[in-house]
């Protein structure tokens, strides 16, 4: 073995045990990245649906009230929430629990709207295209398209005019 290890040496830069623990630390601190850019989900994933060109980075979608939609080239920052659950405050104890609203809190997210990061959207809502949601803010009403929003409740601060470039 030790003959091995001096031709590995040689060949290679390192010993078989320094190479495997060093491409082990890489994938691991890769696997550590790629949670940067993978979107989570709770309750049924078909009702998710992500334009190819949508990058949603770690965002959460809670799917069980109903269905999230995003547009084309519509992009987040992190860990935006969009929640279409919710449950009924009169009822109290493992009956709240399970009184969830199973439909008709859509979200509709429109083609190249940016949600900055730590944005909460809480269903129903529909963000016009080309919106801007500010880093942090509570979305509760619709968003008109080319809107500028802010705060919690988000709430509009600026129009977006449309110039050519």
């Amino acid at each position: 073995m030790r003959l091995l290890d001096g031709v590995i040496t040689r060949l290679l830069g390192g010993t078989v045990d320094a190479l495997v623990a060093e491409k082990l630390a890489e994938r691991i601190e890769q696997l550590k990245l790629d949670a940067l850019y993978r979107p989570r989900w709770h309750g049924d994933r078909a009702r998710l649906h992500l334009a190819d060109t949508a990058v949603v980075n770690n965002a959460l979608f809670n799917l069980s009230g109903g269905t999230v939609t995003v547009g084309e080239y519509a992009f987040f920052g992190h860990d935006v929430a969009v929640l279409t659950g919710t449950h009924d405050i009169e009822r109290f104890g493992r009956e709240r629990q399970l009184a969830i609203t199973r439909s008709g809190r859509d979200v509709v997210i429109g083609d190249g709207v940016w949600l900055a990061s730590h944005v909460l959207v809480l269903g129903p809502v529909t963000i016009g295209e080309h919106a801007v949601v500010a880093a942090g803010s509570l979305v509760r009403d619709d968003v008109e398209p080319y809107t500028v929003v802010a705060g919690r409740p988000a709430r509009p601060v600026k129009q977006i005019t449309r110039t050519a470039r």
